[in-house]
């Protein structure tokens, strides 16, 4: 039965036709339903569902409950699934991430750069809320992402062969940072309005240069231009 999303559930649901593409194409063992608007016309996607043998519903219903403001026309319903960091990969450890929509963001970030894996350190936004799969434009079914209930606990299970750098405001220019071709490293980013505690700063922290026309960069802007470096490393 359709319902609102509710984070203790074990679905959720993919927003618009090219995110329920991604979700067809990167989890289709976690696609549980497609359900298509009596609106539209769509059919890449319900040819798609019906060849992995995913069933297809038409419903007004399932739109007037998840997305009723939305020009949306798809929605894809999937089970939540588990994925662990790989440890031959960078990481990208976002700490407290608070906005559904950076959150999301910074996974098709992560995604486009295909350099590093995810790490969220709880509380945070909810990585299966509707609004942050629909952020992310899918690639939340494409990249591995892992959450932990502290940065310590992190670091016990992926840090200790790695070098950690933090994103302060009080460190030294990023872009004098050299990556070392045969180190893995862990770019660790704050919450949005509070950045990150200054525990942090004892690894030696770093901050991405700008003029002084704002008082900082978006968290998801500050993770592109952190991953492309990276990528280019």
């Amino acid at each position: 039965m359709i319902k609102k999303y509710k984070k203790t559930d074990g679905i959720s649901y993919a927003l618009g036709a090219a995110v329920a593409v991604e979700l067809l194409e990167r989890r289709p063992e976690c696609a549980r339903c497609i359900y298509v608007s009596p609106l539209s016309e769509v059919t890449a996607v319900t040819e798609r569902a019906v060849k992995l043998g995913v069933p297809v519903k038409e419903s007004e219903k399932a739109f007037n409950i998840l997305s009723p403001k939305e020009n949306c026309f798809v929605i894809g319903e999937f089970d939540k699934f588990d994925t662990s960091l790989r440890k031959d990969k960078h990481h990208i450890v976002l700490v407290n991430p608070s906005n559904s929509g950076n959150l999301g963001t910074i996974m098709r970030d992560v995604a486009a750069f295909d350099c590093a894996d995810l790490a969220i350190i709880t509380p945070a936004a909810d990585r299966f809320d509707p609004k942050t799969v629909r952020a992310s434009m899918g690639a939340v079914f494409g990249i591995n992402t892992q959450c932990f209930a502290s940065f310590g606990e992190y670091i016990n299970e992926y840090g200790k062969d790695r070098e950690t750098v933090p994103f302060m405001l009080g460190g030294v220019p990023f872009k004098s940072k050299d990556f070392a071709s045969d180190k893995k490293y862990a770019l660790v980013f704050g919450n949005e309005a509070t950045g990150l505690p200054q525990e942090f700063s004892r690894f030696g922290a770093v901050k991405i240069e700008q003029s002084d026309k704002v008082d900082s960069l978006n968290l998801s802007v500050a993770v592109s231009v952190a991953l492309y470096k990276l990528y280019i490393s």
